[in-house]
């Protein structure tokens, strides 16, 4: 079957550009998904995004399309006619669901047989269809009209390029007529552009001064911009999303560096930064030591012969906004940064729980208390949690949200707070997000678990539980940040009196009862995915679980040592056993006995296995005040010998009632001997 070039190109004004690299993927796959449809088969693919249009290339395309026969198999003959060879409903039903008279139907079979031999169609007559279809399915959230038209799309269509092979696929698609015309770059190609061939769309638009490529121009720019800042003695800040939307505005792109006053640079630098980034679209640079330098990259879509004017414009348009994050810092200094926490007391946190100043007062009190245990300074941490959220209520946060914690920061510099202090401010909101920076200071990790432990205490505390779907207060990735902290900064706190001290501070503002079980059901419930995705089973999970350590380090330390132990040929055998115990001393009448008396034993193995448990207690002892769990599970797995043995050879269940109950005593120091880990019971 012989096969051509495709090429689809729609024209449009200037996409949105957050979403351009996502449109053309999603163009891409509703072509892809409408050839499959159809049967077409090809042999390669691309996908075009520029500015001003989405365009995709199928590489060798059958030019018709299979010829197919399809056979369907309809009720059986006993069901489609009745004792009198009259067809029934069934039967008839049937006929219609096929689109065709009874008589039609092959009625020689056991069942009623529809056949048809479908010929194939040329592809230049299917491809309208498919391409309307996917650019109907394209994911935009509000289309739009323009002029007397009342097609939808993104944004106004300008024009349309549908070739197979050397020939135009004739029809009208959301409002414009295929044609093999596409247009160039709008100031330096305003004509049109003769598309040659499918193959030759990318080249025939760079003579134009379109790069169609949106990878092309992506890697252009990221490459061009990190020459400009080496000739800068500097390095780029280039945030993928950001090249992403920047390689989005731009058809040819060519990147120049501009200046600002130095004197801005007085400006805390995330300040600059973001202003930079997120309203001018420019890359930023940094020396050597990660400090701002007065420079910036601007990507033009024009290659002027006068570079200075587009310079200078930029360097121009982004002086009032650097003066807007001066003005603002200067503003803010005025003032001791610890004096905007009256202006939060007007501030509602969450109206049954008061201001975000009461939250202050409540996140210094629980930080003070948890810094001690935690290395940490109590003054210090508890300095901190009050000046927390001051920076909440500068002009610098009201600008640039994404300043608040770092405002503080350069605020608590200013005003003489201990550097501890001050990088707390901006450590209480770490982690940010998953696998994100962590707090460095001990300070700094004491208020961001005062700050999360209270959030999810309060907020538990009134009922507002997170749902699948709902999770306002962002609830599971507070839990998930105070155990981050906790286990990777190898820091061991008592989470069940932290939280008690927690629900203490809110008083009667929430239901007390049993709510820091719930609070601390839910923090550790977080841990279960946390170790799903770090590829730890489960029943490791749960038999830990079953112990309820307080400490998360504590915790995880368990959780590493019963993997650590599964993997030893013992663990399966020893799990089974530890089951069985279970099982035995769930069903022993009355209290089990602390002692195990040997005058009771009547059987050697009885003597030996007392005898290893002895000196196995003797040897985890120190391990499990040393927490070396590992160690300990190791060294408890040699009983596996002994025990195997008293199973052989000894019946629990003894009719001597005093015999049996040694044996129970004897038992119950060999399962308390593992719970002194996890309960390993539960593996099996």
């Amino acid at each position: 079957m012989s096969a051509q070039d495709f090429l689809v190109e729609l024209g449009t004004e200037e996409l949105p550009p957050k979403a351009l690299a996502s449109l053309g993927d999603a163009f891409l796959a509703g072509i892809e998904k409408g050839l499959q449809a159809a049967g077409l088969n090809y042999a390669g693919k691309s996908v075009y995004a520029a500015p001003r249009r989405l365009a995709v290339l199928i590489r060798q395309l059958d030019v018709q399309q299979p010829d197919r026969s399809i056979n369907i198999d309809g009720p059986p003959r006993q069901a489609a006619f009745d004792a009198d060879g009259n067809p029934t409903q069934a039967a008839l039903g049937f006929a219609k669901k096929c689109g065709v008279e009874l008589s039609e139907i092959d009625q020689s079979g056991a069942k009623l047989r529809f056949s048809q031999h479908i010929p194939g169609k040329a592809t230049a007559s299917l491809l309208p269809t498919i391409v309307e279809d996917s650019l109907n399915d394209l994911p935009i959230p509000k289309r739009m009209r323009w002029a007397a038209s009342r097609e939808e799309f993104v944004r106004p269509t300008q024009w349309l390029v549908m070739l197979l092979g050397d020939q135009v696929v004739d029809c009208t698609i959301l409002s414009q007529k295929a044609g093999r015309e596409s247009r160039g770059h709008r100031f330096h190609h305003p004509e049109n552009v003769l598309i040659t061939t499918p193959a030759n769309y990318v080249e025939d638009l760079r003579k134009a001064h379109v790069l169609a490529d949106f990878a092309e121009r992506r890697e252009l720019i990221a490459k061009r911009t990190a020459e400009l800042a080496l000739q800068q003695e500097g390095s780029a800040i280039v945030p993928p999303a950001l090249l992403d939307e920047v390689t989005a505005l731009v058809e040819w792109p060519v990147p120049l560096v501009c200046s600002f006053e130095e004197r801005f640079l007085e400006v805390p630098q995330e300040a600059l930064i973001t202003t930079m980034q997120d309203n001018q679209k420019y890359f930023c640079l940094l020396d050597s030591e990660g400090k701002l330098l007065p420079r910036f990259i601007t990507v033009a879509n024009v290659e002027s012969l006068d570079p200075k004017q587009i310079v200078e414009g930029n360097e121009k348009v982004v002086r009032p906004r650097l003066t807007d994050a001066e003005f603002f810092f200067k503003q803010d200094k005025k003032q001791p940064l610890e004096t905007f926490n009256e202006r939060l007391k007007n501030v509602v946190f969450q109206a049954q729980l008061g201001t975000v100043f009461d939250k202050a007062e409540r996140v210094s009190r629980l930080a003070a208390y948890i810094a001690p245990f935690i290395g940490g300074s109590a003054a210090n941490a508890g300095r901190a949690g009050l000046l927390s959220k001051c920076d909440l209520a500068t002009e610098m946060v009201g600008e640039f949200p994404e300043m608040q914690g770092i405002a503080g920061y350069y605020y608590a510099v200013n005003d003489g707070e201990p550097q501890d202090v001050a990088l707390a401010l901006n450590e209480q909101y770490m982690p940010r997000g998953a696998g994100a920076e962590l707090p460095e200071t001990l300070t700094g990790a004491a208020v961001a678990i005062a700050d999360k432990l209270d959030t999810l205490v309060g907020i538990f505390g009134i009922g507002m539980l997170p749902t699948g779907s709902k999770d306002p207060y962002a609830l599971r990735r507070a839990a998930l940040g105070v155990l981050r902290i906790l286990i990777e900064k190898q820091l061991d706190l008592d989470l069940t009196a932290a939280v008690e001290f927690a629900v203490k501070q809110y008083g009667a503002k929430v239901k007390a009862a049993g709510l820091a079980d719930q609070v601390l059901e839910f923090i550790f419930d977080r841990l279960r995915a946390r170790y799903e995705d770090e590829g730890v089973d489960v029943a490791t999970y749960l038999s830990v679980r079953a112990l309820k350590p307080a400490s998360a380090l504590d915790f995880d330390q368990r959780v590493q040592a019963v993997q650590a132990f599964r993997k030893l040929p013992e663990a399966e055998a020893l799990a089974a056993v530890n089951k069985r115990v279970s099982n035995l001393l769930s069903k022993a009448e009355g209290a089990i006995a602390d002692q195990v008396e040997p005058k009771y034993f009547d059987n050697a193995n009885e003597f030996s296995l007392y005898s290893a448990i002895q000196q196995a207690d003797q040897a985890v002892q120190p391990m499990a005040a040393a927490r070396q769990y590992s160690e300990s599970l190791a060294r408890l797995a040699a009983l596996r010998d002994p025990v195997d043995a008293f199973f052989e050879a000894v019946m629990v269940n003894a009719e001597d009632a005093k015999v049996r109950a040694n044996r129970y005593a004897l038992l119950s120091r060999l399962r308390g001997l593992f719970l002194g880990v996890a309960d390993i019971s539960l593996l099996g």
